[in-house]
C-alpha cells in the first residue's frame, strides 16, 4: 500500500513570525519522514483549509493522515477536524484523524527547557498559560500538563487561560503573587508558536514569561518533532487495519 500522506494541521495565525515557526516544525517532520508526503493545512486564519488540502490529496489515490498541531484536543479536534475527515471519508477518501499533541511528557520537556532559558529560580512561582477552550476535554488536557510540569519541577503549577476558559492568566498571576509576596511569578507559555496569544501571555503580569514551544528563527525542538511523528505513525497503523472506505 502506498505510504499515507501526512497533513499537519495547525490553528493558523496572522503573525508572520508565528507562521514561520510552525512551518519550521512541518519542515522538520518532513525531514524526519523522507518517504512520506508531508503537507500543511489550517483550521482558521490561513489557507489552505483542511477540505481544500484533502481534495488536493485525493489525486494520490492513497491514504492520508491528519495530525492536529494542537496542544489539546478541544473543539477544533473533536468537531472541526472530525467533521472535515468524516466528510472526506463519506466521499470515498481514505483519511484518518490522528491525536492532538498533548498531553505528552515530551511537551513538558520543552516547557522545562523554556523555563530554564528564562532563568527559573528555586523560589519562583510558576503559572502555566494555555490558550483555553470551551471544550472541557481540552481544559482537562491542560490541567494534566500542569500536573506533569509540577511533578517535574517539584513545585505547584497553576493554570491560567488566555480565552474561552477560566481562570484567566492574569487572575492566576495576581493570586500567586498575593499568596507568595516577594516571590517572582514566572509564566510558562503553553502555546505552540509566537503570535497574538503569546503576546497576551507576556502582558498577563508575570515577572518573566517564557517563549512558546516553537521559537522564531530556531529549529523546532526534537521532542516536538517526535510527538508529531508518533501521532502520524499511530494513526497510519490504525488506518492500515481498518476497512477501506467505499464511495
Amino acid at each position: 500500500m502506498t505510504v499515507p500522506a501526512l497533513l499537519a494541521v495547525s490553528h493558523g495565525t496572522a503573525s508572520a513570525t508565528g507562521a514561520g515557526a510552525v512551518a519550521t516544525l512541518v519542515e522538520a517532520v518532513a525531514a524526519r519522514l523522507p518517504d512520506v508526503p508531508v503537507h500543511a493545512g489550517f483550521v482558521d486564519v490561513q489557507q489552505p483549509d483542511v477540505p481544500a488540502c484533502l481534495t488536493g490529496l485525493r489525486g494520490r489515490q492513497a491514504p492520508s493522515v491528519v495530525v492536529p498541531l494542537l496542544l489539546s484536543a478541544g473543539y477544533h479536534v473533536h468537531v472541526d477536524l472530525r467533521d472535515d475527515v468524516d466528510a472526506a471519508v463519506a466521499g470515498g477518501d481514505d483519511v484518518t484523524l490522528g491525536g492532538a499533541l498533548g498531553p505528552d511528557d515530551r511537551l513538558v520537556d520543552v516547557l522545562e527547557q523554556r523555563l530554564a532559558e528564562t532563568g527559573l529560580r528555586d523560589d519562583d512561582t510558576v503559572v502555566l498559560a494555555a490558550a483555553g477552550s470551551s471544550d472541557a476535554r481540552a481544559v482537562a488536557d491542560c490541567e494534566t500538563t500542569a500536573a506533569r510540569l509540577a511533578g517535574r519541577l517539584g513545585r505547584p503549577v497553576a493554570v491560567g487561560y488566555i480565552a474561552n476558559a477560566t481562570p484567566r492568566v492574569h487572575e492566576v498571576v495576581d493570586a500567586a503573587r498575593a499568596r507568595h509576596p516577594g516571590r517572582r511569578v514566572v509564566v510558562a507559555s503553553y502555546l505552540l508558536a509566537p503570535g497574538f496569544f503569546a503576546d497576551l501571555a507576556v502582558r498577563a503580569g508575570g515577572d518573566a514569561t517564557t517563549a512558546p514551544l516553537l521559537v522564531a528563527h530556531e529549529d523546532a525542538p526534537g521532542e516536538l518533532v517526535d510527538v508529531v511523528v508518533e501521532r502520524y505513525r499511530a494513526a497510519a497503523l490504525t488506518a492500515a487495519g481498518a476497512p477501506r472506505p467505499t464511495a
